[in-house]
């Protein structure tokens, strides 16, 4: 796990699995539903803590579990840390989900803009008239941190058999460069973070994510993003991604847009919560109170610090 320093912004993503309703008992009984309690929501919120700003993806229509986590964080310091939420994607590809963000304004604060992204009639997913847009808005805020301006696009792509997938990232993909290299945008620091689903690292759908010039740090490469499969690193379930365009003057990039303002400082990762939370659950049953994803997390300095 990261440790939080003044000088340094730690910016995560996590897929935390149906966080909707949870049973207001420390302790879920066997006939209690659902089996997220009071006790894995201290633990969801104490990981959510070490970080200054986290996305979260599968967030549900019904919002008592993430209210309860809010309310774990502000204990002791009223209102330090924020929430920002979308309103229930509907439709079946929508899975009645939310996107989201929490963050800490002891390091971060709002900048002004928030949007979710919708695809123009001439560019929608499709030849025909299946043509559709994106399953989920992607969500993007515009975050301040001291003198620094950036925006953070999480999303939450179509998984399952339905059609699609890869032409949506290769939509979102497409969408993300034309705004990072629009002088006119309000915020040209712009990060992707979120559940791309790409299934192995590699493969047509990772080519779509990065085929516009989205750049992964070499340090999230090998991070597992799955509680699931083998110990050490894998290119399979290679579903959560943090992303943003390098510019030329930062390296091999192919973006031709202008440098990100924030400075990576080659740490990221992500954290294995398994072996440090309840115990007595398997690993199955923890996917269900905690996740079936870790959280992937990246550091950044201001450019001047």
């Amino acid at each position: 796990m990261p440790r939080k320093r003044s000088n340094r912004l730690l910016i995560a993503s996590w897929n935390i699995r149906a966080l909707g309703d949870y049973t207001d008992k420390w302790h879920s009984g066997a006939r209690d539903r659902p089996k997220r309690d009071l006790r894995s929501l201290l633990f969801i919120s104490e990981i959510i803590s070490r970080f200054d700003l986290t996305a979260i993806q599968e967030l549900k229509a019904n919002t008592a579990a993430l209210r309860e986590i809010l309310e774990y964080l502000n204990r002791g310091d009223h209102d330090r840390w924020k929430l920002l939420v979308t309103d229930v994607t509907r439709g079946d590809p929508g899975n009645s989900e939310r996107l989201g963000f929490i963050y800490d304004t002891h390091k971060v604060d709002t900048s002004g803009l928030a949007a979710e992204l919708l695809l123009p009639a001439t560019d929608l997913i499709g030849s025909d008239a299946s043509s559709v847009q994106f399953a989920r808005t992607p969500y993007a805020v515009s975050f301040r941190s001291g003198s620094e301006r950036f925006t953070l696009v999480t999303l939450h792509v179509v998984w399952g058999t339905l059609p699609g997938r890869t032409e949506e990232l290769k939509a979102i993909a497409e969408w993300l460069a034309e705004w990072a290299a629009d002088p006119h945008v309000w915020a040209s620091d712009v990060i992707a973070l979120g559940d791309f689903n790409i299934d192995r690292r590699d493969s047509k759908r990772w080519q779509a994510f990065v085929g516009t010039g989205l750049t992964l740090p070499w340090e999230l490469f090998d991070a597992r993003r799955s509680i699931f499969g083998s110990p050490g690193p894998s290119t399979h379930k290679y579903y959560d991604q943090i992303a943003w365009f390098a510019s030329p003057s930062d390296g091999d990039a192919v973006f031709d847009g202008p440098p990100l303002s924030l400075r990576y400082t080659h740490k990221g990762g992500s954290f294995d919560f398994v072996p440090h939370v309840l115990a007595d659950l398997t690993k199955m049953k923890k996917s269900h109170v905690i996740s079936d994803h870790y959280p992937l997390w990246v550091e950044f300095a201001r450019r001047n610090d």
